[in-house]
Protein backbone atom coordinates (compact mmCIF):
# COMPACT_ATOMS: atom_id res chain seq x y z
CA UNK A 1 0.00 0.00 0.00
CA UNK A 2 1.36 3.41 -0.95
CA UNK A 3 1.79 5.52 2.19
CA UNK A 4 3.73 8.41 0.65
CA UNK A 5 1.46 11.35 -0.12
CA UNK A 6 2.59 13.63 -2.95
CA UNK A 7 2.98 17.21 -1.74
CA UNK A 8 3.02 19.87 -4.48
CA UNK A 9 5.28 22.94 -4.41
CA UNK A 10 2.16 25.11 -4.01
CA UNK A 11 1.06 23.56 -0.74
CA UNK A 12 0.29 26.36 1.71
CA UNK A 13 -3.48 26.51 2.25
CA UNK A 14 -2.93 29.90 3.90
CA UNK A 15 -3.00 31.45 0.41
CA UNK A 16 -6.72 30.62 0.29
CA UNK A 17 -7.39 31.79 3.85
CA UNK A 18 -7.38 28.36 5.54
CA UNK A 19 -5.29 28.53 8.72
CA UNK A 20 -3.74 25.93 11.07
CA UNK A 21 -5.17 22.90 9.28
CA UNK A 22 -3.63 19.43 9.16
CA UNK A 23 -3.45 18.62 5.46
CA UNK A 24 -3.47 15.18 3.82
CA UNK A 25 -2.17 15.61 0.27
CA UNK A 26 -3.23 13.33 -2.59
CA UNK A 27 -3.60 10.19 -0.49
CA UNK A 28 -4.10 6.87 -2.26
CA UNK A 29 -7.61 5.33 -2.35
CA UNK A 30 -6.39 2.62 0.09
CA UNK A 31 -5.27 5.22 2.63
CA UNK A 32 -8.48 7.23 2.30
CA UNK A 33 -10.54 4.05 2.78
CA UNK A 34 -8.54 3.12 5.89
CA UNK A 35 -8.99 6.62 7.41
CA UNK A 36 -12.74 6.65 6.58
CA UNK A 37 -13.24 3.33 8.39
CA UNK A 38 -11.04 4.33 11.37
CA UNK A 39 -13.10 7.52 11.79
CA UNK A 40 -16.34 5.49 11.73
CA UNK A 41 -17.50 7.26 8.54
CA UNK A 42 -17.85 4.16 6.38
CA UNK A 43 -17.79 0.36 6.25
CA UNK A 44 -16.43 -2.27 3.91
CA UNK A 45 -18.73 -4.60 2.01
CA UNK A 46 -17.95 -8.30 1.61
CA UNK A 47 -15.55 -7.78 -1.29
CA UNK A 48 -13.72 -4.85 0.35
CA UNK A 49 -15.51 -1.93 -1.34
CA UNK A 50 -15.98 1.19 0.79
CA UNK A 51 -19.64 2.06 1.51
CA UNK A 52 -20.64 5.41 2.97
CA UNK A 53 -23.81 7.32 3.75
CA UNK A 54 -24.13 10.88 2.47
CA UNK A 55 -26.48 11.93 5.29
CA UNK A 56 -29.36 14.38 4.85
CA UNK A 57 -28.82 14.77 1.09
CA UNK A 58 -28.87 11.61 -1.01
CA UNK A 59 -29.08 13.55 -4.27
CA UNK A 60 -28.33 17.00 -5.61
CA UNK A 61 -30.40 19.91 -4.34
CA UNK A 62 -31.21 21.84 -7.55
CA UNK A 63 -33.06 24.60 -5.71
CA UNK A 64 -29.90 25.38 -3.73
CA UNK A 65 -27.58 25.75 -6.73
CA UNK A 66 -26.51 29.30 -7.56
CA UNK A 67 -24.28 31.15 -9.98
CA UNK A 68 -22.60 34.41 -8.97
CA UNK A 69 -24.11 37.19 -11.07
CA UNK A 70 -21.33 39.60 -12.01
CA UNK A 71 -19.84 41.31 -15.09
CA UNK A 72 -18.74 37.98 -16.59
CA UNK A 73 -22.04 36.10 -16.18
CA UNK A 74 -24.74 38.80 -16.25
CA UNK A 75 -25.38 38.69 -20.01
CA UNK A 76 -24.25 35.11 -20.69
CA UNK A 77 -26.28 32.97 -18.28
CA UNK A 78 -29.90 31.98 -18.91
CA UNK A 79 -31.18 33.16 -15.52
CA UNK A 80 -34.31 31.54 -14.11
CA UNK A 81 -35.45 28.49 -12.17
CA UNK A 82 -32.35 26.47 -13.11
CA UNK A 83 -29.69 29.19 -12.91
CA UNK A 84 -30.38 31.29 -9.84
CA UNK A 85 -28.25 34.37 -9.17
CA UNK A 86 -26.37 35.24 -6.00
CA UNK A 87 -24.38 38.47 -5.57
CA UNK A 88 -20.55 38.63 -5.46
CA UNK A 89 -20.80 40.20 -1.98
CA UNK A 90 -22.87 37.33 -0.61
CA UNK A 91 -20.55 34.78 -2.21
CA UNK A 92 -17.50 36.46 -0.65
CA UNK A 93 -19.10 36.37 2.81
CA UNK A 94 -20.07 32.68 2.45
CA UNK A 95 -16.60 31.83 1.14
CA UNK A 96 -15.01 33.49 4.18
CA UNK A 97 -17.33 31.53 6.49
CA UNK A 98 -16.39 28.25 4.79
CA UNK A 99 -12.65 29.07 4.90
CA UNK A 100 -12.93 29.87 8.64
CA UNK A 101 -14.88 26.63 9.15
CA UNK A 102 -12.18 24.60 7.35
CA UNK A 103 -9.40 26.24 9.39
CA UNK A 104 -8.04 24.28 12.41
CA UNK A 105 -9.33 20.98 10.95
CA UNK A 106 -7.88 17.88 9.36
CA UNK A 107 -8.42 18.29 5.61
CA UNK A 108 -7.90 16.25 2.45
CA UNK A 109 -6.61 17.88 -0.72
CA UNK A 110 -6.75 16.25 -4.15
CA UNK A 111 -5.16 17.67 -7.27
CA UNK A 112 -6.44 16.42 -10.61
CA UNK A 113 -7.86 17.66 -13.88
CA UNK A 114 -10.85 17.41 -16.20
CA UNK A 115 -11.03 17.22 -20.03
CA UNK A 116 -9.05 14.30 -21.47
CA UNK A 117 -8.11 16.24 -24.62
CA UNK A 118 -4.84 17.99 -23.62
CA UNK A 119 -5.87 21.18 -25.50
CA UNK A 120 -8.77 21.73 -23.08
CA UNK A 121 -7.26 20.32 -19.91
CA UNK A 122 -8.46 22.18 -16.80
CA UNK A 123 -6.55 21.63 -13.54
CA UNK A 124 -8.66 21.40 -10.39
CA UNK A 125 -7.71 21.46 -6.72
CA UNK A 126 -10.37 20.09 -4.39
CA UNK A 127 -10.22 20.68 -0.63
CA UNK A 128 -12.56 18.37 1.29
CA UNK A 129 -13.57 18.05 4.90
CA UNK A 130 -14.24 14.30 4.63
CA UNK A 131 -11.76 11.63 3.49
CA UNK A 132 -14.35 9.79 1.40
CA UNK A 133 -15.30 12.94 -0.55
CA UNK A 134 -11.64 12.91 -1.57
CA UNK A 135 -11.96 9.27 -2.73
CA UNK A 136 -14.83 10.37 -4.97
CA UNK A 137 -12.64 13.09 -6.52
CA UNK A 138 -9.84 10.54 -7.11
CA UNK A 139 -12.36 8.33 -8.94
CA UNK A 140 -14.14 10.99 -10.96
CA UNK A 141 -11.50 13.49 -12.07
CA UNK A 142 -8.52 12.60 -14.25
CA UNK A 143 -5.43 11.53 -12.32
CA UNK A 144 -1.98 13.14 -12.42
CA UNK A 145 1.50 11.68 -12.76
CA UNK A 146 3.93 12.20 -9.87
CA UNK A 147 5.76 15.03 -11.71
CA UNK A 148 2.45 16.76 -12.50
CA UNK A 149 1.52 16.60 -8.79
CA UNK A 150 4.72 18.38 -7.75
CA UNK A 151 4.35 21.23 -10.27
CA UNK A 152 0.56 21.55 -9.89
CA UNK A 153 -1.17 24.94 -10.07
CA UNK A 154 -4.96 24.89 -10.32
CA UNK A 155 -7.26 26.61 -12.80
CA UNK A 156 -10.28 26.04 -10.54
CA UNK A 157 -10.71 25.47 -6.81
CA UNK A 158 -13.44 23.32 -5.21
CA UNK A 159 -14.18 23.87 -1.51
CA UNK A 160 -16.34 21.11 -0.05
CA UNK A 161 -17.54 21.61 3.54
CA UNK A 162 -20.55 19.35 4.24
CA UNK A 163 -20.43 20.21 7.95
CA UNK A 164 -20.80 23.96 7.42
CA UNK A 165 -24.45 24.99 7.49
CA UNK A 166 -25.36 28.62 6.91
CA UNK A 167 -27.31 29.79 9.97
CA UNK A 168 -28.96 32.83 8.34
CA UNK A 169 -29.60 31.91 4.68
CA UNK A 170 -31.75 34.96 3.98
CA UNK A 171 -28.91 37.32 4.88
CA UNK A 172 -26.75 35.63 2.22
CA UNK A 173 -29.37 35.52 -0.55
CA UNK A 174 -29.74 31.73 -0.45
CA UNK A 175 -32.70 29.50 0.32
CA UNK A 176 -31.59 27.34 3.25
CA UNK A 177 -28.47 26.16 5.11
CA UNK A 178 -26.93 24.17 2.25
CA UNK A 179 -25.67 25.60 -1.05
CA UNK A 180 -23.65 24.86 -4.16
CA UNK A 181 -22.36 28.05 -5.82
CA UNK A 182 -20.23 28.59 -8.92
CA UNK A 183 -18.15 31.75 -9.19
CA UNK A 184 -16.81 32.10 -12.76
CA UNK A 185 -14.72 35.20 -12.00
CA UNK A 186 -12.95 33.70 -8.98
CA UNK A 187 -13.03 30.18 -10.53
CA UNK A 188 -14.34 28.60 -7.35
CA UNK A 189 -17.05 26.00 -6.76
CA UNK A 190 -18.26 26.40 -3.16
CA UNK A 191 -20.22 23.57 -1.53
CA UNK A 192 -21.61 23.76 1.98
CA UNK A 193 -24.12 21.78 4.05
CA UNK A 194 -24.41 18.77 1.71
CA UNK A 195 -22.20 15.67 1.64
CA UNK A 196 -23.73 14.35 -1.60
CA UNK A 197 -20.66 13.81 -3.77
CA UNK A 198 -22.53 14.50 -7.03
CA UNK A 199 -22.47 18.22 -6.12
CA UNK A 200 -18.68 18.23 -6.71
CA UNK A 201 -18.92 16.52 -10.08
CA UNK A 202 -21.87 18.56 -11.34
CA UNK A 203 -20.43 21.85 -10.08
CA UNK A 204 -17.42 21.45 -12.35
CA UNK A 205 -19.58 20.08 -15.20
CA UNK A 206 -21.78 23.20 -14.96
CA UNK A 207 -18.70 25.42 -15.09
CA UNK A 208 -17.38 23.66 -18.22
CA UNK A 209 -20.84 23.98 -19.81
CA UNK A 210 -20.34 27.74 -19.91
CA UNK A 211 -16.57 28.10 -20.38
CA UNK A 212 -16.16 25.60 -23.24
CA UNK A 213 -18.85 26.93 -25.62
CA UNK A 214 -18.28 30.63 -24.82
CA UNK A 215 -14.46 30.68 -24.72
CA UNK A 216 -13.32 27.57 -26.63
CA UNK A 217 -15.99 26.80 -29.25
CA UNK A 218 -16.51 23.32 -27.77
CA UNK A 219 -20.00 21.83 -27.45
CA UNK A 220 -20.37 20.28 -23.95
CA UNK A 221 -22.71 17.29 -23.81
CA UNK A 222 -24.41 15.25 -21.10
CA UNK A 223 -23.94 11.95 -22.91
CA UNK A 224 -22.04 8.68 -23.05
CA UNK A 225 -19.72 7.80 -25.94
CA UNK A 226 -17.99 4.78 -27.42
CA UNK A 227 -15.84 4.01 -30.46
CA UNK A 228 -15.68 1.03 -32.83
CA UNK A 229 -12.65 -0.80 -34.21
CA UNK A 230 -12.74 1.40 -37.33
CA UNK A 231 -12.60 4.58 -35.22
CA UNK A 232 -16.30 5.42 -35.71
CA UNK A 233 -17.57 7.27 -32.64
CA UNK A 234 -21.17 7.04 -31.38
CA UNK A 235 -22.70 9.23 -28.71
CA UNK A 236 -25.76 8.54 -26.56
CA UNK A 237 -27.91 11.23 -24.95
CA UNK A 238 -30.66 10.26 -22.53
CA UNK A 239 -32.14 11.06 -19.15
CA UNK A 240 -32.07 8.64 -16.24
CA UNK A 241 -33.71 5.29 -16.97
CA UNK A 242 -33.49 5.50 -20.78
CA UNK A 243 -30.56 3.08 -21.12
CA UNK A 244 -27.61 5.46 -21.71
CA UNK A 245 -25.06 3.55 -19.60
CA UNK A 246 -26.36 0.11 -20.65
CA UNK A 247 -26.39 0.80 -24.39
CA UNK A 248 -23.00 2.55 -24.52
CA UNK A 249 -21.37 -0.46 -22.79
CA UNK A 250 -20.92 -2.61 -25.89
CA UNK A 251 -18.45 -5.55 -25.84
CA UNK A 252 -17.50 -4.83 -29.47
CA UNK A 253 -16.76 -1.13 -28.86
CA UNK A 254 -14.46 0.77 -26.50
CA UNK A 255 -16.04 3.11 -23.92
CA UNK A 256 -14.83 6.73 -24.14
CA UNK A 257 -16.93 7.78 -21.15
CA UNK A 258 -20.38 7.39 -19.63
CA UNK A 259 -21.65 10.87 -18.79
CA UNK A 260 -19.88 14.10 -19.82
CA UNK A 261 -18.14 14.89 -23.11
CA UNK A 262 -17.00 17.76 -25.32
CA UNK A 263 -17.18 17.98 -29.13
CA UNK A 264 -14.38 20.19 -30.45
CA UNK A 265 -14.16 22.45 -33.50
CA UNK A 266 -11.44 20.04 -34.70
CA UNK A 267 -14.09 17.31 -34.54
CA UNK A 268 -12.89 15.24 -31.62
CA UNK A 269 -15.05 13.84 -28.85
CA UNK A 270 -13.37 13.83 -25.42
CA UNK A 271 -14.39 12.70 -21.96
CA UNK A 272 -14.47 15.37 -19.24
CA UNK A 273 -13.97 12.80 -16.49
CA UNK A 274 -11.73 10.02 -15.28
CA UNK A 275 -14.43 7.82 -13.84
CA UNK A 276 -18.06 6.74 -13.77
CA UNK A 277 -20.85 7.59 -11.33
CA UNK A 278 -23.59 5.03 -11.84
CA UNK A 279 -26.94 4.31 -10.25
CA UNK A 280 -27.00 0.89 -8.59
CA UNK A 281 -30.67 0.48 -7.69
CA UNK A 282 -31.77 -3.04 -8.78
CA UNK A 283 -28.24 -3.69 -10.08
CA UNK A 284 -27.39 -7.24 -11.12
CA UNK A 285 -24.46 -8.83 -12.94
CA UNK A 286 -26.86 -10.08 -15.60
CA UNK A 287 -28.36 -6.63 -16.36
CA UNK A 288 -25.25 -4.44 -16.04
CA UNK A 289 -22.15 -6.69 -16.05
CA UNK A 290 -19.63 -3.85 -16.50
CA UNK A 291 -20.95 -1.77 -13.59
CA UNK A 292 -21.43 -4.81 -11.36
CA UNK A 293 -17.82 -5.96 -11.87
CA UNK A 294 -16.43 -2.43 -11.41
CA UNK A 295 -17.65 -2.45 -7.78
CA UNK A 296 -14.45 -3.62 -6.11
CA UNK A 297 -11.85 -2.06 -3.76
CA UNK A 298 -11.26 1.53 -4.91
CA UNK A 299 -14.94 2.06 -5.79
CA UNK A 300 -17.16 4.10 -3.46
CA UNK A 301 -20.74 2.93 -2.78
CA UNK A 302 -23.26 5.51 -1.56
CA UNK A 303 -26.41 5.02 0.53
CA UNK A 304 -26.71 1.28 -0.15
CA UNK A 305 -27.94 -1.28 2.38
CA UNK A 306 -26.03 -4.44 3.26
CA UNK A 307 -26.42 -7.28 5.75
CA UNK A 308 -24.14 -8.25 8.64
CA UNK A 309 -22.04 -10.43 6.32
CA UNK A 310 -21.38 -7.39 4.12
CA UNK A 311 -23.55 -8.60 1.22
CA UNK A 312 -25.11 -5.61 -0.58
CA UNK A 313 -28.84 -5.66 -1.29
CA UNK A 314 -29.10 -3.59 -4.47
CA UNK A 315 -32.90 -3.93 -4.46
CA UNK A 316 -33.18 -2.07 -1.14
CA UNK A 317 -34.14 1.57 -1.67
CA UNK A 318 -34.96 2.28 2.00
CA UNK A 319 -32.31 5.07 2.19
CA UNK A 320 -32.92 6.40 -1.33
CA UNK A 321 -33.85 5.36 -4.89
CA UNK A 322 -30.67 7.19 -5.89
CA UNK A 323 -28.13 4.62 -4.63
CA UNK A 324 -24.82 5.13 -6.44
CA UNK A 325 -21.29 3.97 -7.04
CA UNK A 326 -18.28 5.93 -8.26
CA UNK A 327 -15.22 4.17 -9.67
CA UNK A 328 -12.21 5.10 -11.81
CA UNK A 329 -12.83 4.37 -15.49
CA UNK A 330 -10.04 1.76 -15.50
CA UNK A 331 -12.34 -0.50 -13.45
CA UNK A 332 -14.07 -1.11 -16.83
CA UNK A 333 -12.11 -3.49 -19.08
CA UNK A 334 -13.01 -2.24 -22.53
CA UNK A 335 -12.05 1.45 -22.51
CA UNK A 336 -10.49 3.86 -24.98
CA UNK A 337 -7.19 5.23 -23.66
CA UNK A 338 -6.76 8.18 -23.59
CA UNK A 339 -10.48 9.02 -23.42
CA UNK A 340 -10.96 10.82 -26.72
CA UNK A 341 -11.72 9.85 -30.32
CA UNK A 342 -12.67 11.32 -33.69
CA UNK A 343 -15.88 12.77 -35.09
CA UNK A 344 -19.12 10.94 -34.30
CA UNK A 345 -20.79 9.15 -37.20
CA UNK A 346 -24.01 8.58 -35.26
CA UNK A 347 -25.80 10.30 -32.39
CA UNK A 348 -28.56 8.54 -30.45
CA UNK A 349 -31.21 10.36 -28.43
CA UNK A 350 -32.70 7.83 -26.01
CA UNK A 351 -36.19 8.26 -24.64
CA UNK A 352 -38.29 5.91 -22.54
CA UNK A 353 -41.73 6.76 -23.92
CA UNK A 354 -44.29 5.38 -21.44
CA UNK A 355 -47.12 6.65 -23.68
CA UNK A 356 -46.10 3.94 -26.15
CA UNK A 357 -46.51 6.19 -29.21
CA UNK A 358 -43.01 7.10 -30.41
CA UNK A 359 -41.37 4.80 -33.00
CA UNK A 360 -38.68 2.46 -31.64
CA UNK A 361 -36.25 4.06 -34.09
CA UNK A 362 -36.47 7.15 -36.32
CA UNK A 363 -33.99 9.25 -38.26
CA UNK A 364 -34.00 13.00 -37.54
CA UNK A 365 -33.44 15.98 -39.83
CA UNK A 366 -31.10 18.71 -38.44
CA UNK A 367 -34.15 20.78 -37.40
CA UNK A 368 -35.77 17.79 -35.68
CA UNK A 369 -32.48 16.91 -33.98
CA UNK A 370 -32.21 20.43 -32.54
CA UNK A 371 -35.89 20.40 -31.49
CA UNK A 372 -35.64 17.02 -29.71
CA UNK A 373 -32.30 18.01 -28.18
CA UNK A 374 -33.82 21.17 -26.69
CA UNK A 375 -36.89 19.18 -25.56
CA UNK A 376 -34.95 16.34 -23.87
CA UNK A 377 -38.05 14.17 -23.51
CA UNK A 378 -38.64 11.00 -21.55
CA UNK A 379 -41.60 9.86 -19.42
CA UNK A 380 -41.88 8.91 -15.80
CA UNK A 381 -43.91 5.78 -15.20
CA UNK A 382 -46.12 4.71 -12.33
CA UNK A 383 -44.10 3.67 -9.32
CA UNK A 384 -41.00 5.79 -9.93
CA UNK A 385 -42.33 8.58 -7.76
CA UNK A 386 -45.07 8.74 -5.17
CA UNK A 387 -48.44 9.65 -6.66
CA UNK A 388 -47.62 8.79 -10.29
CA UNK A 389 -50.17 6.32 -11.68
CA UNK A 390 -50.28 7.44 -15.34
CA UNK A 391 -47.29 8.16 -17.57
CA UNK A 392 -46.03 11.72 -17.02
CA UNK A 393 -43.90 13.49 -19.64
CA UNK A 394 -40.55 14.73 -18.36
CA UNK A 395 -38.52 17.31 -20.30
CA UNK A 396 -34.94 18.33 -19.52
CA UNK A 397 -33.38 20.69 -22.06
CA UNK A 398 -30.26 19.31 -23.80
CA UNK A 399 -30.78 16.12 -21.75
CA UNK A 400 -29.16 17.93 -18.83
CA UNK A 401 -31.01 21.16 -18.02
CA UNK A 402 -29.88 21.41 -14.37
CA UNK A 403 -26.24 21.79 -15.48
CA UNK A 404 -26.61 24.12 -18.47
CA UNK A 405 -25.88 27.81 -17.71
CA UNK A 406 -26.58 29.07 -21.26
CA UNK A 407 -29.93 29.17 -23.09
CA UNK A 408 -30.65 25.64 -24.47
CA UNK A 409 -30.97 27.05 -28.02
CA UNK A 410 -27.25 28.01 -27.89
CA UNK A 411 -26.25 24.37 -27.37
CA UNK A 412 -28.81 23.18 -29.93
CA UNK A 413 -27.52 25.54 -32.61
CA UNK A 414 -23.95 24.33 -31.99
CA UNK A 415 -25.17 20.74 -32.29
CA UNK A 416 -27.04 21.44 -35.57
CA UNK A 417 -24.00 23.16 -37.05
CA UNK A 418 -21.66 20.33 -36.03
CA UNK A 419 -24.06 17.66 -37.30
CA UNK A 420 -24.29 19.35 -40.69
CA UNK A 421 -20.53 19.95 -40.98
CA UNK A 422 -19.63 16.41 -39.93
CA UNK A 423 -22.45 14.70 -41.83
CA UNK A 424 -23.65 12.93 -38.68
CA UNK A 425 -26.82 10.87 -38.54
CA UNK A 426 -29.05 11.55 -35.54
CA UNK A 427 -31.51 8.91 -34.36
CA UNK A 428 -34.33 8.98 -31.82
CA UNK A 429 -34.59 5.61 -30.06
CA UNK A 430 -37.61 4.78 -27.92
CA UNK A 431 -36.51 2.31 -25.24
CA UNK A 432 -39.97 2.50 -23.61
CA UNK A 433 -43.33 1.01 -24.52
CA UNK A 434 -44.86 -0.47 -27.66
CA UNK A 435 -48.38 -1.83 -28.30
CA UNK A 436 -49.99 0.56 -25.81
CA UNK A 437 -48.98 2.83 -22.95
CA UNK A 438 -47.41 1.66 -19.68
CA UNK A 439 -49.77 -0.88 -18.09
CA UNK A 440 -51.22 -1.96 -21.46
CA UNK A 441 -48.34 -2.43 -23.90
CA UNK A 442 -44.95 -3.94 -23.17
CA UNK A 443 -41.44 -2.52 -22.85
CA UNK A 444 -39.43 -2.79 -26.06
CA UNK A 445 -36.97 -5.65 -25.61
CA UNK A 446 -33.37 -4.63 -25.01
CA UNK A 447 -32.22 -7.11 -27.68
CA UNK A 448 -34.25 -5.20 -30.33
CA UNK A 449 -32.85 -1.81 -29.25
CA UNK A 450 -29.32 -3.27 -29.32
CA UNK A 451 -30.05 -4.73 -32.79
CA UNK A 452 -31.19 -1.32 -34.08
CA UNK A 453 -28.01 0.33 -32.78
CA UNK A 454 -25.80 -2.43 -34.24
CA UNK A 455 -27.46 -2.16 -37.66
CA UNK A 456 -27.24 1.66 -37.64
CA UNK A 457 -23.53 1.49 -36.77
CA UNK A 458 -23.02 -1.05 -39.59
CA UNK A 459 -24.74 1.32 -42.04
CA UNK A 460 -27.67 -1.07 -42.69
CA UNK A 461 -30.25 1.74 -42.40
CA UNK A 462 -28.49 4.06 -44.85
CA UNK A 463 -30.29 2.67 -47.89
CA UNK A 464 -33.68 1.48 -46.64
CA UNK A 465 -37.02 3.19 -47.34
CA UNK A 466 -38.46 5.56 -44.73
CA UNK A 467 -41.97 6.80 -44.07
CA UNK A 468 -42.94 9.94 -42.17
CA UNK A 469 -44.92 9.66 -38.95
CA UNK A 470 -48.20 11.59 -39.52
CA UNK A 471 -48.20 13.27 -36.10
CA UNK A 472 -44.56 13.62 -35.01
CA UNK A 473 -43.09 14.04 -38.50
CA UNK A 474 -40.31 11.56 -37.66
CA UNK A 475 -38.82 9.36 -40.40
CA UNK A 476 -39.34 5.66 -39.58
CA UNK A 477 -37.37 2.94 -41.44
CA UNK A 478 -39.64 0.38 -43.13
CA UNK A 479 -37.07 -2.35 -42.51
CA UNK A 480 -34.32 -3.05 -39.96
CA UNK A 481 -32.47 -6.41 -39.86
CA UNK A 482 -33.17 -8.53 -36.75
CA UNK A 483 -36.15 -6.38 -35.70
CA UNK A 484 -39.79 -7.43 -36.39
CA UNK A 485 -41.14 -5.24 -39.23
CA UNK A 486 -44.52 -4.66 -37.55
CA UNK A 487 -42.77 -2.96 -34.60
CA UNK A 488 -41.20 -0.20 -36.68
CA UNK A 489 -44.44 1.77 -37.11
CA UNK A 490 -45.85 2.04 -33.58
CA UNK A 491 -49.45 2.42 -34.83
CA UNK A 492 -49.29 -1.19 -36.09
CA UNK A 493 -48.67 -2.50 -32.58
CA UNK A 494 -51.82 -1.03 -31.03
CA UNK A 495 -55.11 -2.93 -31.20
CA UNK A 496 -57.12 0.26 -31.67
CA UNK A 497 -55.76 2.80 -34.17
CA UNK A 498 -58.06 5.56 -32.80
CA UNK A 499 -56.66 5.07 -29.29
CA UNK A 500 -53.14 5.30 -30.70
CA UNK A 501 -53.89 8.55 -32.56
CA UNK A 502 -55.47 10.27 -29.56
CA UNK A 503 -52.56 9.23 -27.27
CA UNK A 504 -50.02 10.42 -29.86
CA UNK A 505 -51.80 13.78 -30.18
CA UNK A 506 -51.83 14.08 -26.38
CA UNK A 507 -48.03 13.60 -26.26
CA UNK A 508 -47.45 15.99 -29.20
CA UNK A 509 -49.43 18.61 -27.27
CA UNK A 510 -47.09 18.17 -24.26
CA UNK A 511 -44.13 18.74 -26.60
CA UNK A 512 -45.66 21.99 -27.92
CA UNK A 513 -46.50 23.25 -24.43
CA UNK A 514 -43.01 22.51 -23.13
CA UNK A 515 -41.37 24.22 -26.11
CA UNK A 516 -43.21 27.53 -25.63
CA UNK A 517 -40.52 28.80 -23.24
CA UNK A 518 -37.80 28.33 -25.91
CA UNK A 519 -39.54 29.86 -28.94
CA UNK A 520 -38.10 33.36 -28.47
CA UNK A 521 -34.55 32.07 -29.03
CA UNK A 522 -35.20 29.15 -31.41
CA UNK A 523 -34.67 29.50 -35.18
CA UNK A 524 -37.38 28.70 -37.73
CA UNK A 525 -35.58 25.47 -38.69
CA UNK A 526 -35.70 24.31 -35.05
CA UNK A 527 -39.37 25.29 -34.69
CA UNK A 528 -40.24 23.25 -37.78
CA UNK A 529 -38.58 20.20 -36.22
CA UNK A 530 -41.42 19.67 -33.73
CA UNK A 531 -44.55 17.51 -34.03
CA UNK A 532 -46.65 18.36 -37.09
CA UNK A 533 -49.91 18.20 -35.17
CA UNK A 534 -51.21 19.13 -31.77
CA UNK A 535 -54.68 19.20 -30.25
CA UNK A 536 -55.69 22.33 -32.18
CA UNK A 537 -55.18 20.85 -35.66
CA UNK A 538 -57.73 18.86 -37.60
CA UNK A 539 -56.91 15.29 -38.44
CA UNK A 540 -58.92 14.58 -41.59
CA UNK A 541 -55.83 13.51 -43.50
CA UNK A 542 -54.95 10.75 -41.02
Amino acid sequence: MKTQSIIPKKSDLGIYGIKNSTVNWNLSPEELQKITIEKGMGKETKNGTLAINTGTFTGRSPQDRFIVKDKYTADKVWWGKTNKPVSSENFDKLEQNVLSYLSNRELYVRDGYVCADPTFRTDIRTITEYPWSNSFVYNMFLRLTEDEHVAFDEDWLVLCAPGYICDDPEAYGIRQGNFSIINFTKKIALIGGSAYTGEIKKGIFSALNLILPVERNVLPMHCSANVGEDGDTAIFFGLSGTGKTTLSADPKRKLIGDDEHGWTAENNIFNFEGGCYAKVIDLSEEKEPDIFRAIKPGALLENIVFDKNGDVDYMDSSITQNTRVSYPIYHIDNIKEPSFAGNPKNIFFLTCDAFGVLPPVSKLTPGQAAYHFISGYTAKVAGTEAGITEPVPSFSACFGEPFMPLHPAKYAEMLSKKMTEAGVNVWLLNTGWSGGPYGVGSRIKLKYTRAMITEILKGSLDNVEYEQHPIFGLYMPKYCPNVPIEMLDPMNTWLQKGAYISKAIQLSHYFHLNFEKFTAEASEQIMEGGPLIDEHHHLEHL
